[in-house]
């Protein structure tokens, strides 16, 4: 089964090498991958790396394009150019365990059965938050708890499905991913698997991750009103409880917190600041 993985990027010439090597060393047959970045108007040389990288490895079935105007645009045009059955959206900062892509393979299409499994629609990948700073820590911390919850999102999705919800919705940037992941729910199985994809955000920068959120969380009010506020994910996305307790406390979770209370009491803060941040957005 051929698996596109889909590769937004903007100004990431930092990144994409490490991404894109991540994927040609997946453990999935390279010949049954195909890689399509889509590059919003970089200023740096994240196209030229990426068209170099193809250069170099001609083996490799990976185009590059050049979309906007911002991610759920870019996604949307990549899975239009793509091939596969089923296809992996990554973030230029984002880096593959070896084998992800055959785990992922592996979960919709059962060995033993031989035939592909009809009701799973998407699929959450476990995500670890990279860095060894305290503020890094804290993230990975906190990541930890989202995975398979409604602050998590299916990244590994059928393109059938993908096309009949309608996609990603361009009126979204920030919340698109969790709008997507609702409409696969509707219509289908989302599951999760425990191979990572590592989430190099470099060392924590505090001012650049609050504007981030601030900047995303713009159409927060938009998504809100799409689904209205009494639906369950708005209560838990939005929630007071649900963020700043719940999340943390099912399945479990209530243990980490108590094996890690430094960490715990940074997270806090961090959850703190970033609700601010939502209130003045």
């Amino acid at each position: 089964m051929i698996v596109s993985v889909i590769i937004t990027t903007k100004n990431e010439e930092a990144n994409i090498e490490n991404c894109l090597k991540s994927i040609k060393e997946q453990s999935y047959p390279q010949n049954l991958i195909e890689i399509i970045v889509v590059d919003n108007n970089s200023t740096d040389k994240t196209k030229q790396i990426a068209e170099s990288f193809r250069e170099r490895f001609t083996s490799l079935n990976l185009q590059v394009f050049n979309w906007g105007p911002e991610r759920s645009a870019q996604r949307n045009f990549g899975v239009e150019k793509s091939s596969g059955e089923y296809f992996l959206y990554l973030d230029a900062d984002m880096i593959l365990h070896k084998d992800v892509i055959k785990d992922c393979v592996s979960r919709v299409i059962p060995a033993e059965a031989g035939i592909q499994s009809k009701d799973i629609v998407g699929l959450y990948i476990s995500e670890i938050v990279m860095g060894e700073r305290f503020w890094s820590k804290v993230r990975r911390f906190e990541r930890s708890f989202y995975d398979g919850t409604v602050i998590d999102c299916a990244r590994f999705i059928q393109k059938e499905a993908f096309q009949k919800v309608g996609g990603f919705d361009e009126a979204l940037t920030g919340p698109e991913d969790w709008d997507l992941d609702k409409k696969l729910r509707n219509i289908g199985v989302v599951e999760l698997i425990k191979t990572p994809i590592y989430h190099n955000e470099a060392e924590f920068d505090l001012k650049k991750y609050l504007n981030k959120k601030g900047y995303y969380a713009q159409k927060f009010d938009t998504y809100i009103q799409k689904w209205g506020k009494n639906d369950p994910d708005i209560k838990k996305q939005f929630g007071i409880w649900y963020r700043f307790f719940g999340v943390f406390l099912e399945r479990g979770g209530w243990k980490k917190i108590l094996a890690h209370p430094i960490l715990t009491l940074g997270m806090y803060m961090l959850r703190f600041m970033v609700g601010i941040r939502f209130l003045f957005r």
